[in-house]
């Protein structure tokens, strides 16, 4: 890791408030809870506000306990690290842009993309930079999310594999995720307007250089540039030599050394860095009312 991120908890002073901004690792390699801050009075302040980012910069996710804050606050909060997209599949609150309800009720079908490793929207050719997430009600045992730290995977990498993956690019679908249960002709519909993403497979943070791996199970579905003279010799070598790469590659999100776990309670707030981490909403909850709002603040290029 290129940052020592150390485990003792720091105080950042704020100059605006009466109290400190505590900020307390969760893990050494990512996660960190921030305390004695309303994050809808954050969303006046300025100091305040480059703190959160400088946190959100070094712990990649960062959480906030009793956030009693309305809608239009965490709109707003949200807003103020970038304008705000809508979701083409689930949809906005009718009041309130860019803030998506991510509800499960006891009669709710198994979801099959919230509980796999991702990256949020990487289907999109500028994915989020960002996204801060609110718990309005959960399952009184279960339903944690986890994170994953993108950057000490790429890091941990042999170096053999550093230098494979070096130029590679890859294609991440929204028709293979989201549009897979459609009927062909939605399908269809949804691939024409958000066409399958090209990205790099090693993406450079654009505010701190670090190397991250952009790959993921859930949106990821192959390299473009991978049948080359370098990598294949016979056809055994690109397929299945390309998808067992692609494979491992996804399979280091699910490193445990990597990752941080949070419980959540009502109120509590999550604002994590799209571009350098994943997350899994662990589906592990006997069938109740799980309610979450959430708001994705739009990215730049990832090349």
């Amino acid at each position: 890791m290129k940052t020592d991120l150390g485990a003792a908890p720091s105080v950042i002073r704020s100059s605006s408030l009466t109290r400190s901004l505590e900020v307390n690792p969760l893990t050494c390699s990512i996660g960190a809870e921030l305390s004695n801050v309303h994050l809808g009075a954050a969303a006046e302040d300025e100091g305040l506000l480059a703190e959160i980012r400088q946190a959100l910069l070094r712990h990649r996710v960062i959480f906030f306990r009793d956030q009693d804050i309305t809608r239009a606050e965490h709109v707003a909060f949200a807003r103020r690290f970038g304008e705000l997209e809508d979701h083409p599949v689930v949809g906005s609150h009718p009041d309130h842009a860019g803030l998506v309800q991510i509800y499960k009720t006891p009669d709710s079908p198994l979801d099959r993309n919230e509980n796999s490793w991702h990256t949020d929207a990487t289907w999109r050719e500028q994915p989020p930079m960002g996204c801060v997430l609110r718990c309005v009600e959960c399952p009184p045992v279960g339903g944690d999310t986890m994170w994953v730290n993108m950057v000490m995977a790429y890091d941990n990498l042999p170096e053999e594999i550093k230098a494979k993956i070096e130029h590679l690019r890859a294609r991440h679908s929204i028709e293979a995720s989201f549009g897979a249960a459609m009927p062909i002709d939605k399908r269809l519909a949804l691939k024409a307007r958000y066409p399958d993403a090209e990205h790099p497979v090693v993406r450079i943070h654009p505010e701190t250089g670090e190397k991250i791996l952009f790959v993921s199970s859930s949106f990821t579905t192959h390299f473009t540039n991978y049948n080359t003279p370098a990598n294949v010799r016979f056809g055994l070598d690109k397929s299945p030599g390309s998808s067992q790469l692609l494979n491992y590659l996804t399979s280091q999100a699910m490193i445990p050394e990597y990752q941080v776990r949070f419980k959540w309670r009502k109120n509590s707030m999550a604002f994590w860095d799209n571009r350098s981490t994943q997350h899994y909403a662990v589906m592990d909850y006997q069938p109740c009312h799980r309610k979450m709002e959430r708001t994705a603040i739009m990215g730049g290029p990832t090349d």
